[in-house]
């Protein structure tokens, strides 16, 4: 049969999407998914200790959401958002007041050679309009670095499904309590659910942990347009593996440890840096697309929120647990009243 982006859909109620999350992190509510019995159990996030040993080993992304979203206005004086896709970059590698940066733009009438001015002491230039919808951009700081300015002047770009205008609360609340290295224009949602108790919990067990990085971008969520899914390209994301990291890996791995990635990012750098002859390190570009049929050889475990339909997401859940088991899960989620997305529910595949 050939490959068909519809058999990955479900329904789901618009009341089931989060717009905030849960208070405290840990109250979650967590399904426990057991590929080799078939088996849905029901939990609390700060349940999840008892669903581990010492032979798990967690690894989780380290990423930093950025305040990505600028609003502006145009010379004509006409409003215009952008959505950076990563932090500036400096020209030249050397003056820190200028950075090119790659954006999503909404609207129309942006053209090469236009000026665009966001709040005080930030100014923008199109230099291209590389696709539709999409603007290659100069950004100059008055005073100071342009990194900074976006980081004073931009908005946390919660995702469009949560129907509502970010909030200074979502600078922190929209981060994992693993964020590190700002970079990413989305959370590593798998993460947001872990608190200092239950990380304690864990590490009385002997559960050891490791990060990775992988820089969230656009491409992540960006929807399966094709109706053979394996015609869909990925948008390369950055992503870091540090030597250490790739030793005490290759170390756990060969020690019989079962490797728990901490939601989709992490499967993906662990999955492109990992083999058969351990963890390499390295640092540069993820453009790995998981579906079903890909055969996993770093990753054992998952935890992961509850994903969009038709989604690369979903795909790659459903090529570790199979695309019945999780969509049966999926079904019983929504039969339980599950909080669905970003600042929803989570679960564990064991």
């Amino acid at each position: 049969m050939a490959p068909n982006i519809e058999e990955f859909d479900y329904h789901l109620p618009p009341e089931l999407v989060a717009a905030y999350p849960a208070e405290p992190r840990d109250a979650a509510r967590l399904m426990v998914v057991d590929r080799e019995r078939g088996t849905l159990t029901h939990a609390t996030f700060r349940e999840l200790p008892d669903f581990l040993t010492a032979a798990d080993f967690l690894v989780v992304n380290d990423t930093r959401v950025f305040p990505a979203r600028l609003r502006g206005v145009k010379e004509s004086g006409g409003r215009v958002e952008l959505l950076l896709h990563h932090l500036p970059v400096p020209e030249n590698g050397a003056d820190p007041r200028v950075g090119r940066v790659d954006a999503g733009y909404r609207g129309r009438h942006l053209r090469p050679g236009q000026r665009l001015r966001f709040g005080e002491g930030l100014e923008g230039e199109v230099l291209a309009l590389p696709r539709p919808g999409v603007a290659e951009v100069r950004l100059l700081a008055q005073g100071g670095g342009v990194v900074e300015a976006v980081m004073a002047l931009g908005e946390v770009p919660l995702p469009p499904y949560i129907k509502r205008q970010p909030t200074p609360v979502d600078r922190e609340s929209y981060q994992t309590v693993f964020a590190r290295k700002p970079g990413a224009v989305a959370c590593p949602t798998a993460g947001l659910h872990f608190t200092p108790r239950v990380l304690q919990a864990l590490a009385e067990k002997g559960v050891e942990r490791a990060a990775v990085t992988l820089h969230v971008g656009p491409g992540t969520f960006t929807p399966v347009r094709t109706r053979d899914y394996t015609a869909h390209v990925l948008a390369p994301e950055y992503y870091e593996l540090s030597e250490e990291t790739a030793r005490r890996l290759t170390a756990a791995k060969a020690a019989g440890k079962r490797l728990l990635a901490v939601g989709t990012t992490t499967v993906r750098v662990l999955e492109t840096c990992g083999g058969a002859a351990g963890f390499t390190p390295g640092r540069g570009w993820c453009d790995l697309y998981i579906y079903p049929g890909y055969r996993f050889q770093a990753v054992d475990r998952l935890l992961t929120n509850f994903h969009l339909p038709r989604s690369t997401l979903l795909l790659l859940v459903c090529a570790f647990a199979g695309r019945e088991l999780i969509l049966e899960a999926y079904e019983e989620a929504v039969r339980r009243r599950y909080r669905f997305y970003s600042y929803g529910d989570c679960m564990l595949i064991c």
